[in-house]
């Protein structure tokens, strides 16, 4: 069985996208249609911005949801028997599996990065990536800590965790995982405190605009990182898109559940090659590749 997987944030570069620009009409008209939804030129930054100008959340999320529903709409066998998406991803895998429109999609997309650049600003926060320690002793250190926020939010790979919350209780966290045993706790240079309860207030606006779209039953299951299942009723699917922004990114149990139901081959479709390397630790028979067009 073959799957398609989407990147999330973090996976961006500049000069994304316009080989498909260039290439193909279908995909020119796409990223002008993008720039009219968007209200500013992001084909500017994406082809020819600084790599600041590119990490800015609201830039950011789009791009890559962009260049990887683009590159998705441009295959000529795209044929999925399961999709899934990490973070951000997730919304690229959902327009790419027929669940939401594309239109929809990049407008939710720029909610969602909208909604969580404020929450930073009004929640400072930040993450860090924990190596070589077990998930239960990730968690029962993060809630040994009462006064901060901290959570494990990011389920990478077995023994690659990234914990998410307040400045003070990533600090705390990342001493007494190191006290722990774990090899490395090294804090990330990210915005805020994604995937953790500090992302409320963003939770709240993106809902309004996530139920107020309209979501259709998709060609195959997504597997959804909040609980790493397999989900097609489009109803459960957009609760699930709604917990997401406060809740962890399952994606080893994700790859898990994937190989357990025939995941016999993985396309990353979009920049970079991160999943890949994920699916490598999680089953070393899978056959992995990026998402290419030869014509």
């Amino acid at each position: 069985m073959k799957a398609y997987v989407f990147p999330g944030q973090g996976a961006q570069f500049v000069g994304m996208g316009k080989d498909l620009y260039d290439r193909f009409p279908k995909a020119k008209d796409m990223f002008k249609k993008a720039n009219d939804i968007l209200g500013f030129s992001i084909t500017d930054i994406m082809f020819e911005g600084t790599a600041d100008d590119l990490k800015q959340t609201k830039v950011t999320q789009p791009a890559i949801f962009l260049h990887s529903v683009i590159l998705a709409k441009m295959l000529d066998d795209f044929n999925p028997d399961m999709v899934a998406g990490h973070s951000l991803g997730e919304f690229s895998a959902l327009v790419a599996n027929n669940t939401l429109q594309f239109e929809d999609g990049l407008r939710l997309v720029a909610a969602r990065a909208n909604a969580m650049q404020s929450a930073c600003e009004e929640n400072p926060g930040t993450m860090a990536a924990v190596i070589g320690l077990d998930d239960t002793k990730i968690e029962e250190v993060c809630n040994s800590i009462k006064d901060e926020v901290v959570i494990a939010a990011n389920y990478n790979c077995k023994g690659q965790v990234v914990v998410s919350g307040s400045l003070k209780g990533v600090e705390m966290a990342c001493g007494l995982l190191k006290e722990a045993g774990a090899k490395r706790a090294l804090p990330l240079q990210v915005g805020g405190a994604f995937h953790s309860p500090l992302m409320e207030p963003a939770r709240v606006k993106l809902a309004e605009a996530i139920q107020n779209t309209k979501f259709n039953q998709g060609i195959c299951p997504i597997y959804q990182n909040v609980t790493g299942q397999a989900v097609t009723s489009p109803d459960i699917i957009k609760a699930n898109l709604i917990s997401q922004l406060t809740s962890p990114v399952r994606w080893t149990q994700t790859m898990g559940n994937m190989i357990a139901n025939g995941l016999t081959e993985v396309v990353e479709v979009g920049p970079g090659t991160v999943l890949q390397g994920l699916f490598k630790k999680a089953g070393s028979e899978l056959l992995l590749s990026s998402a290419t067009i030869n014509s």
